[in-house]
């Protein structure tokens, strides 16, 4: 059976599962055109995840992914994050508000518990995602024995081949052109590598079917990842800019105004690419304090972001975003998915 065939799709794209910008709406308008929705549900609870599920499912009929975080929390660390509070306090000086006093573990894992494991059970979609890591041996099983198909997201050949030894069923080849957080297993070894060498070095050693996610904005570089060996592409960045996502106005105009993007961990505490801003040019300089870690250092970034933008100043929003960014064009989903199909046909 052919990746397309598990899939239940006709063309080989598939949105990528951004948490916090996918909708139900989004997902179907994708599935609607006969390639893989999805839903990144990595920043939700159970319940917000069922009734997004369910709303997909109510939309449309097709197949779609839903996504979960796979981290090792860590455990609480008060000093380090009082350091990074002191750190930033600063930037919540400039607001005229006082930084928090403690920060919360704001993102829970698909491994903390089976609670989201059983809501896939009960919901039956087409394909679960994971990122950061690899769900329980007992976890992997009952989805398979669902009959949902199950990929998860490699950065570098080792994570890969965890992934295949695991009894994954597909592979996301996730290169470091990629927007947002890359779904790397360990946060401080970032193997960097681009998106085609990637797939290229994973074909070589693994023998699953391998998705190439990262910088992939039009149906030529699509089309160049399957002739190097994958066979489907993701694409997060192009539909970003969709009305049925949920990027607020100011995320939307930065996609078209600035082309620049660059890696920070200082947003969330793991490496992340988004477009250039406050993080980037005011924060993330050479003698900075030590961060706290993933996901706490994310809850006081969404708190000076809120903020900031209640005073109009969006620069300290997650704008994540791919290193091709300048290409984005102003194209609903279901025109982006038809000249993708297009440009793959004729490139």
């Amino acid at each position: 059976m052919t990746l397309l065939e598990q899939l239940g799709i006709q063309h080989p794209i598939l949105l990528a599962p951004m948490a916090g910008v996918s909708t139900p709406q989004l997902a179907a308008e994708v599935s609607e055109q006969n390639v893989l929705g999805s839903l990144g549900l990595g920043a939700n609870t159970v319940e917000t995840a069922r009734q997004q599920i369910l709303q997909t499912q109510a939309l449309t009929p097709k197949s779609f992914q839903v996504n979960f975080f796979c981290h090792d929390n860590v455990e609480n660390d008060s000093a380090a994050n009082q350091a990074w509070i002191d750190y930033l306090s600063p930037q919540f000086a400039q607001l005229n508000a006082e930084p928090p006093t403690e920060l919360q573990c704001i993102y829970p894992s698909f491994k903390d518990n089976d609670d989201f494991l059983n809501l896939c059970l009960e919901t039956r979609p087409k394909a679960v995602s994971f990122h950061f890591g690899i769900p329980h041996p007992h976890q992997i099983q009952k989805l398979k024995d669902a009959g949902i198909v199950t990929m998860v997201s490699a950065t570098n050949l080792v994570e890969a081949q965890a992934i295949e030894a695991a009894g994954i069923d597909v592979i996301i080849a996730q290169g470091v052109e990629a927007g947002g957080h890359r779904g790397i297993f360990n946060p401080s070894i970032d193997a960097a590598i681009k998106t085609s060498d990637l797939v290229q070095l994973i074909k070589k050693h693994c023998s699953l079917p391998i998705i190439a996610a990262g910088g992939i904005m039009n149906g030529q570089q699509a089309k160049a990842m399957l002739a190097l060996g994958a066979d489907a592409v993701q694409l997060g960045t192009a539909f970003v800019q969709c009305k049925s996502s949920n990027a607020n106005a100011a995320y939307r105009q930065a996609l078209f105004n600035q082309p620049l993007t660059q890696i920070t961990a200082t947003i969330s505490g793991r490496p992340a690419r988004g477009l250039i801003n406050h993080w980037h040019e005011q924060i993330d300089v050479p003698d900075r304090a030590d961060l706290a870690p993933y996901p706490y250092a994310y809850d006081l970034a969404k708190q000076l972001n809120a903020l900031a933008s209640k005073q109009g100043d969006f620069g300290y929003g997650a704008f994540w975003a791919g290193t091709n960014v300048a290409q984005i064009r102003a194209l609903e989903a279901q025109d982006l998915i038809n000249q993708l199909v297009v440009e793959i046909n004729h490139a």
